[in-house]
């Protein structure tokens, strides 16, 4: 008689790779928020776009409450909330257009190639801030992540053909644009005002030099020297302590806390279509 072999434990379910959903929602990725808009100033085109048409000398809040607000909608939203988001952006870009002069490139809100590079960097500076706080993700998780962000340009004037296929094709595209990068009078400018904010509310000049110094940590060298910001051993050590600070509370906070930005801004968004009368 043949020995009985064992018998071999069932397969369990399959855990799924996680996605947007259960990304976008961390309140933590907003820090990272500042270094975004940073490497987004330093395209030229955009840079200068956003000098023409955004003041944020007396609205230090807007770009960021504007980014949020969309970024929360098109991933974590309803149909209806993403829609509404997308209107929104289309008819703020709408006067965001002009020619090439001489002191400065041609923009246009709604070139595709300028909304990759500016969802590029919302991606790029999220997950390197996830992957700071959380850990890395493994390799499927965040190839999963990688191409629902995908969405942040797609949602508007980006092809989904246009966003790289995977993390791979997408470091190619990230180096090839971080080289082309610079920086001029004008878009520095924009960076003090958004570093250095003379008009905000008492609590966010209260909580700028911390914010300053994470928006600079984050960024590498070479970004950093892009807007001549200063770098020393004393602050890379501070900003490493807040980071471990950071670490250690933020994954245990609960979270209905963590999550709360979201909500926040989602409860700001419609929740039926406004373009249907009703009967």
């Amino acid at each position: 008689m043949r020995p009985s072999q064992p018998r071999q434990p069932a397969p369990g379910p399959r855990t799924p790779a996680l996605g947007i959903r259960q990304i976008a929602p961390e309140s933590v990725l907003v820090l990272a928020g500042g270094r975004a808009i940073l490497l987004q100033l330093a395209n030229p085109a955009v840079g200068h776009g956003v000098a023409r048409h955004s003041d944020f000398a007396a609205r230090p809040l807007g770009r960021l409450n504007g980014t949020l607000a969309y970024v929360y909608a098109v991933t974590c939203g309803s149909p209806i909330q993403r829609a509404a988001a997308v209107r929104r952006v289309a008819l703020a870009h709408r006067p965001v257009h002009g020619a090439q002069a001489a002191t400065s490139p041609a923009y246009n809100a709604f070139d595709p190639e300028l909304q990759l590079w500016v969802a590029a960097t919302l991606y790029e500076s999220a997950t390197r801030m996830h992957d700071l706080v959380f850990g890395s993700l493994d390799d499927a998780d965040a190839e999963s992540v990688y191409r629902d962000y995908g969405v942040l340009g797609t949602a508007l004037q980006v092809p989904a053909g246009m966003w790289p296929s995977d993390r791979a094709a997408f470091a190619t595209y990230w180096h090839r644009a971080t080289a082309t990068l610079t920086t001029d009078a004008t878009t520095r400018a924009v960076a003090d005002q958004l570093l250095h904010p003379r008009r905000a509310p008492l609590w966010l000049r209260l909580a700028m030099p911390v914010a300053r110094l994470i928006t600079t940590g984050l960024l590498d060298p070479a970004e950093r020297a892009l807007y001549a910001l200063p770098w020393s051993a004393g602050r890379q050590r501070r900003f490493d302590l807040v980071l471990g600070v950071i670490r250690a509370v933020y994954p245990r906070l609960p979270a209905r806390l963590r999550h709360a930005p979201m909500r926040h801004y989602l409860r700001a968004e419609p929740t039926a279509d406004p373009t249907i009368e009703r009967a």
